[in-house]
């Protein structure tokens, strides 16, 4: 089955807002194993929105809607869907009722306009909505489905899971499980190039995917049912992580420093940064994780000389012999900030983030990232050839996230393995 997803209004064409629900909903629907053939954007107008519906419904089984069901005259997508599909609209009652108690329970005076919400196709399903006024609905009709949905992700979301999924798997001939398995310290076209035959497959499949100092191979398999996709997909992810090992953090992980809390915590382990660079990012990724309070010590943000050699004990003979940005300053900084406060382990993270240059002959994106636990300091350089401020303090904070962990894994879980 072939489904397309057209999602209306007028402010997701302005930027205004960031159309999450065809990224949701995209998802969803492959899980399901049904193909979406392509997304597109409408804004409040009826002509358009009218020729855009019949385009998709001339393409696809299965089309999707959001927004546009609203009690306002520029909420058209309901007449619109109806029109499309010959279907007429009817005042459900009941319906009525719901959106009254609604504005009741809110303590809130319902304008007239809001009866619009109350009339639904006369001869389609109707999907009640429990976190807001518009309900949603469903057409059937010559082979064709149109489904329309609210808008805000608050309401589209819990409508899709208790109406629509139920309501498609009679469209879905397979169930389809996608992996990623995440990794940091190789790029995507040597991932790609090592991952081989590996990438040649149709059931699974292995894709590479980059995103900003990392990338991915998602692996993506269909059975009659969710138990038999896992199966094909399992020992394709056994190859690619054991291939792939020391670059492997994590699968379907969210992000690498949620991995990090995770070990810290696993192991009752400390950690406390020392930024210059970063100028705190590094320390803000650690504490945006939920529980990072129990594994965070502290951070000091070291834009200044005076400051790396004061607070850290960076000897000023090697600022000025060697320049902040080095590696002999960025071990002493993880080595300052550990002693300071005592964690487990200090990162210290020093560079040139860009646009421009620090007056030296040092190249922007050059950056040294160091670790230092009771074994010992580890220092990394990296250079990006970026000049994206943005870009190169992102991948120094995901680096040293990446050297610690590595250090967790060599340290604390695989002398456990041995045991």
């Amino acid at each position: 089955m072939i489904c397309e997803i057209v999602c209306v209004g007028t402010e997701i064409l302005l930027g205004d807002i960031v159309n999450t629900n065809a990224v949701y909903l995209s998802r969803q629907l492959a899980l399901m194993g049904i193909s979406v053939l392509r997304q597109s954007v409408v804004g409040d107008n009826n002509a358009r929105l009218t020729e855009m519906l019949k385009q998709a419904l001339d393409r696809s089984d299965i089309v999707i809607t959001t927004g546009g069901l609203g009690p306002t005259a520029d909420d058209i997508t309901r007449d619109k869907c109806c029109e499309v599909m010959e279907s007429s609209l009817v005042l459900s009652e009941e319906i009525k009722e719901e959106i009254e108690g609604y504005f009741v329970s809110k303590g809130l005076k319902m304008s007239e306009s809001n009866i619009r919400q109350a009339y639904v196709p006369e001869d389609g399903i109707v999907f009640r909505n429990h976190n807001g006024t518009a309900p949603g609905f469903a057409i059937e009709k010559n082979s064709k489905c149109i489904i329309a949905l609210p808008g805000p992700p608050r309401e589209m979301k819990p409508m899709f899971e208790e109406y629509v999924r139920p309501l498609l798997r009679k469209y879905s001939t397979a169930t389809i499980v996608s992996h990623n398995i995440k990794m940091i310290g190789i790029g995507e076209s040597v991932m790609a190039e090592e991952a081989g035959s590996l990438l040649d497959g149709e059931n699974p499949t292995v894709a590479p995917y980059a995103k900003d100092g990392e990338c991915f191979l998602r692996v993506t398999a269909s059975g009659n049912d969710e138990d038999e996709a896992e199966e094909k997909a399992k020992p394709i992810i056994e190859k690619i992580t054991e291939k792939f090992d020391k670059y492997v953090y994590g699968i379907d992980e969210e992000n690498i420093e949620s991995v990090l809390v995770k070990l810290l915590k696993k192991h009752s382990l400390k950690i406390s940064l020392a930024e210059s660079c970063t100028g705190g990012y590094a320390a803000k990724r650690i504490t945006d994780i939920s529980g990072a309070s129990s594994v965070f010590d502290c951070g000091v943000v070291s834009y200044s000389n005076e400051i790396k050699n004061k607070i850290l004990g960076v000897n000023a003979e090697d600022l000025k012999k060697y320049g902040a940005v080095s590696e002999p300053v960025a071990r002493q900084m993880a080595e300052g900030i550990r002693k300071l406060s005592g964690a487990d382990y200090g990162v210290g993270i020093t560079g040139i983030a860009g646009p421009l240059s620090d007056n030296t002959n040092k190249p922007v994106g050059l950056s040294y990232v160091a670790v230092s636990d009771k074994n010992g300091t580890e220092c990394i350089e990296i250079m990006t050839a970026r000049h994206d401020r943005d870009y190169n303090r992102y991948v120094n904070g995901s680096r040293a996230f990446d050297l610690v962990r590595r250090k967790i894994i060599k340290d604390y879980e695989r002398k456990a393995e041995k045991q």
